[in-house]
């Protein structure tokens, strides 16, 4: 995941919204604490109950990872503020994304599926 964040560094420089699908267990959460990691983000935990953590990284660089497993419908997203969340300077990162696919224009998908012996993560964008 180490090799995969340095990547992901380098090929998204500026702040980007990053929607990421796989199964239960499949290492978005994973992959998500190692690319805040590579940004400079110090502690960092999972977003289950309080549907958005807010991360601060290396040079004023600001993390949003929202996990929105527990949403079923987008006026949920939109009661939470998710609208405006989307207009800071800042990395969104948003695991079970299906509820607010609507509201996001321009994103980068990453799809992990975990096998029984590999890992494959797809970056579509």
């Amino acid at each position: 995941m180490i090799a995969i964040a340095q990547w992901f560094g380098e090929a998204f420089p500026t702040p980007t919204v990053v929607l990421l699908e796989g199964g239960m267990g499949a290492g978005k959460t994973t992959l998500i604490r190692a690319i805040c990691a590579h940004l400079g983000a110090d502690e960092m935990s999972s977003p289950t109950f309080s549907i958005v953590n807010e991360y601060n990284g290396h040079n004023n660089c600001k993390m949003l990872h929202f996990d929105l497993y527990r949403l079923e419908h987008t006026h949920q997203a939109l009661d939470i503020g998710f609208e405006e969340y989307l207009h800071q300077n800042a990395y969104v990162f948003i695991e079970w994304p299906a509820v607010v696919r609507p509201l996001i224009t321009q994103f980068v998908e990453v799809r992990i599926e975990d096998m029984v012996d590999q890992r494959t993560i797809q970056f579509i964008y």
